[in-house]
């Protein structure tokens, strides 16, 4: 019995050592989040893609993930302890590499023939988000967030086989953790992004001079963009 008592008591002194160790935490930044609204910056990399659907004998694709530059501002409401509205306007700066293959067209070794298109992108996104944020622990602060995204494609037209439209709507969810430093918070964000119409510009087919260009432009019946975005706001 003794000894049971012993490990009761030397148990509830660890625990309360912990909890000690914990109270006595430096908290950086106490009241940041009370603010009604506060501005931030970001910065990091994208990486996009696009999901086509196309005619067979001609197969299009996305070989590859390339990565690009991301960099944006913030405005954050704070809705209630647990909730905030965001609004991230950010400029992507990125690229798709395309291929398509037409099966039906071999060359002398039995391989499909191929055209290739390096599509660069320049989107501007004015993301709408709420973000759902756990309990602060010390100086980290996890949270998810879901929204939509408005999107405006910023470049030119060219004589490539696939242009896309000026405008998207994409619907995003992601996770990030709030890290309250001495004389900021950085927040390392996540988010999935993914465009809910055909972003495929069929009218640009008629613009093209090369014949063989507009058959693989024909063959592709739509398009639905996707981008992975890293972010590091500063607040």
């Amino acid at each position: 019995m003794k000894i049971r008592i012993l490990t009761i008591i030397a148990a509830i002194c660890v625990a309360t050592g912990c909890l000690a160790q914990r109270r006595y935490v430096i908290q950086h930044k106490p009241y940041i989040d009370l603010r009604p609204m506060h501005f931030g910056i970001s910065v990091g990399m994208n990486m996009q893609d696009i999901e086509f659907d196309s005619e067979a004998p001609i197969v299009c694709d996305a070989d590859r993930w390339n990565s690009g530059l991301s960099v944006g501002v913030l405005a954050d409401m704070r809705l209630s302890s647990n909730l905030n509205l965001r609004i991230s306007p950010t400029m992507h700066f990125g690229s798709k590499h395309l291929v398509f293959k037409n099966t039906g067209l071999l060359n002398t070794e039995g391989i499909p023939m191929t055209e290739t298109q390096d599509m660069k992108n320049t989107y501007l996104s004015v993301p709408v988000d709420l973000k759902f944020s756990s309990q602060r622990w010390n100086n980290i602060r996890p949270y998810m967030l879901a929204g939509l995204s408005p999107m405006i494609n910023l470049t030119s037209k060219s004589q490539d086989i696939i242009q896309l439209k000026r405008t998207d709507l994409m619907v995003e969810v992601g996770l990030g953790c709030d890290l309250y430093l001495p004389f900021f918070k950085l927040i390392p964000e996540l988010k999935f992004c993914y465009g809910l119409g055909n972003r495929i510009d069929k009218s640009h087919v008629a613009d093209l001079k090369d014949d063989n260009k507009k058959t693989y432009a024909n063959a592709v019946n739509s398009g639905h963009t996707k981008m992975i975005v890293l972010s590091f706001y500063f607040e």
